[in-house]
């Protein structure tokens, strides 16, 4: 039976090994965790597109997915609506998807705590060496493992993520821990704030044990702040003076950060937003990177998901991308067998598809990148609130209202 290597086990390699695995293919998942990726509550926009990988790979797509709101509104900082837009979105989580996933893969078809040292492809195969010296054998191997790919810095150490000059503070709160105006203000809607030179975002998403009825969900938020290099180091610092210089786990960042990002949250935010930052118990820091791989494919190995690109989050993008990616692979080893034939249709389709996704990303958080006072264009409250985050089949800009420099 032709076998597939697929290197990460986060969603992008699930929803291919699923894929693969339904379409015949002797599938095995790779991923370096020795522990179960669930449980990690950041917000995930769904599109149609996506909705429809899940169902191919086997996930149950049904009223527990996530939770819908109707509307987008712009909160001006006293908290009131001063932009309104019906628009009609299925919001989820990242753990909620990851369950599905998990559940609708045979569990003989994952190893957790296979750490990838080696990739060595061949004209017949490809040959990948584990951490503790096992070596396995595949017709073809998928890179599915992230920002960082270790495949990928391998066989294409040029491609690097680059920093885009600000980052997002990132968390989740539960509903029933808001007051009753921030409750009704906020989760009937997607809803943004747009200080100066910033963006907050946030939305409903199920709570614990997938609750999904109100004073069940809870809040996921997205605010993103210019941080230069100097700061970016700083805040990648832990209390104890170690640096992460690819990113700081979530449990290290200094009480001091984030003492300081609620201050500002008082002081820049409506007070809805506010409450949700003072009363999100873990919030964490995510360094906004990007990047384009010029290629997909090469022989028997292929990117995808984040190890191929990684769009900024604007687009809302990131695993819908690595949905499209898992989907195209699936039919091109469908078409033409394990083979190097497919793997280059795949990068012929995926690659041009997945540049667009990075440059439309661009687009969206450019003003974003001066420091606050600087002299980027703003966009306009009607523009963020209109292009941020919506299903690719409906994009129209909104230009008529941008904002002049200065």
């Amino acid at each position: 039976m032709p076998r597939v290597l697929i290197v990460g086990g986060s969603l992008g390699g699930l929803m291919a090994a699923n894929l693969l695995q339904r379409a015949g293919i002797d599938v095995l998942v790779l991923e370096r965790s020795p522990r179960s990726l669930e449980g990690r509550g950041a917000g995930i926009v769904t599109h149609a597109a996506l909705l429809a990988a899940l169902r191919a790979a086997g996930a149950a797509v049904d009223d527990t997915l996530g939770v819908w709101v109707d509307e987008r509104v712009v909160l001006d900082a006293a908290g009131d609506a001063a932009q309104r837009w019906p628009h009609r979105q299925l919001l989820t989580s990242w753990g909620r998807l990851y369950a599905l996933l998990r559940a609708a893969l045979p569990p003989a078809c994952m190893r957790l705590g296979a750490a990838v040292a080696a990739v060595q492809p061949d004209d017949d195969g490809v040959t990948v060496t584990l951490a503790g010296g096992e070596t396995l054998r595949a017709d073809l191997l998928v890179a599915a493992d992230g920002i960082r790919s270790t495949v990928r810095a391998q066989l294409a150490p040029q491609v690097q993520p680059q920093y885009a000059g600000y980052v997002a503070w990132r968390g989740v709160c539960d509903e029933a821990a808001l007051s009753r105006l921030t409750r009704q203000t906020l989760f009937p809607h997607f809803a943004f704030g747009l200080p100066e030179g910033e963006q907050m975002l946030g939305y409903p998403v199920a709570g614990a044990d997938d609750g999904t009825l109100p004073g069940q969900r809870r809040w996921n938020f997205v605010w993103y702040r210019p941080a230069g290099a100097d700061e970016l180091k700083a805040l990648l610092t832990d209390a104890d003076g170690v640096h992460y210089a690819e990113g700081i786990p979530p449990q290290q960042v200094s009480w001091r950060h984030i003492a300081a990002m609620r201050q500002a949250a008082r002081e820049r935010l409506a007070p809805q937003f506010a409450e949700v930052v003072e009363k999100t118990a873990a919030p964490f820091l995510q360094p906004i990177f990007d990047f384009i791989s010029p290629r997909l494919a090469q022989g028997r190995v292929a990117l995808l998901g984040d190890a191929a690109m990684v769009a900024r989050p604007h687009v809302g993008m990131g695993v819908a991308k690595a949905g499209d990616d898992a989907v195209a692979l699936a039919l091109a080893v469908a078409a033409l067998g394990t083979t190097p034939a497919a793997l280059l249709q795949y990068d012929l389709l995926r690659q041009p598809a997945g540049a667009a996704v990075v440059e439309r990303a661009r687009q969206l958080g450019a003003y974003l990148q001066a420091q606050r006072g600087g002299h980027a264009a703003r966009r306009s409250d009607e523009a963020v609130m209109h292009e941020t985050a919506i299903d690719p089949g409906l994009f129209a800009p909104v230009t008529s209202t941008e904002a002049q420099p200065g």
